[in-house]
C-alpha cells in the first residue's frame, strides 16, 4: 500500500524529496543532517498503516471535490479550503503524533508558514488540495519528530 500512496501523491505533484526538503528545513538547524536521511525518515513514516489510510482518505476527498462529486455545502467548503473547516488538519494530526508531541508543533509551523511544496499546493489552479497540503505537512512533521528523537542523545 505504501507504493500506492506514494504514486497517488506523485500524481498530485508531491515527490518524496519535496517532503524531505521540509524535514531538512525543520531539523537541519538542530542537528547534523543530510537530505538522504530525511528521505529515509519520510519513507519510514509512509510505512505506517494509519498514515497510508489518512493519505488515501484525504486524496480521495480532494479528487471527489475536483470532480464535483460531493454534496453541498461540503463541496464548496473543500473547493475554497475554508479556514474554519478544520477536518483536513484533524486528519493530518493523526499523522503528526506518531513520533511524539514535537510533531504537533512542527505541523503548526508548517501549516502556518506554507513553505516549499506546501506553498505550491495552496495555489488554486483548478486542483483541490484541501487535504493533501495538510497531509504533506503532517508527514514532514512526523519525520522531523522521528529525527529529533533519534538524535536527542547525540
Amino acid at each position: 500500500m505504501k507504493n500506492i500512496v506514494k504514486k497517488m501523491m506523485l500524481d498530485r505533484g508531491v515527490k518524496i524529496k519535496d517532503i524531505a526538503n521540509l524535514v531538512f528545513f525543520l531539523q537541519s538547524k538542530y542537528c547534523k543532517l543530510d537530505i538522504e536521511e530525511c528521505i529515509d525518515c519520510v519513507d519510514k513514516v509512509l510505512e505506517k498503516r494509519e498514515v497510508q489510510h489518512a493519505i488515501l482518505t484525504g486524496i480521495a476527498l480532494d479528487i471527489l471535490a475536483e470532480q464535483d462529486k460531493l454534496e453541498e455545502p461540503l463541496l464548496s467548503i473543500l473547493k475554497r479550503d475554508e479556514s474554519l473547516y478544520g477536518i483536513d488538519e484533524i486528519l493530518a494530526l493523526s499523522i503528526t503524533n506518531i513520533y511524539g508531541s514535537i510533531g504537533l508543533t512542527n505541523f503548526g509551523y508548517l501549516d502556518k508558514e506554507k513553505i516549499g511544496i506546501l506553498k505550491d499546493l495552496n495555489v488554486k489552479n483548478g486542483n483541490v488540495h484541501t487535504f493533501l497540503d495538510d497531509l504533506v505537512a503532517g508527514i514532514a512533521a512526523a519525520a522531523s519528530a522521528k529525527i529529533a528523537h533519534s538524535k536527542a542523545n547525540q
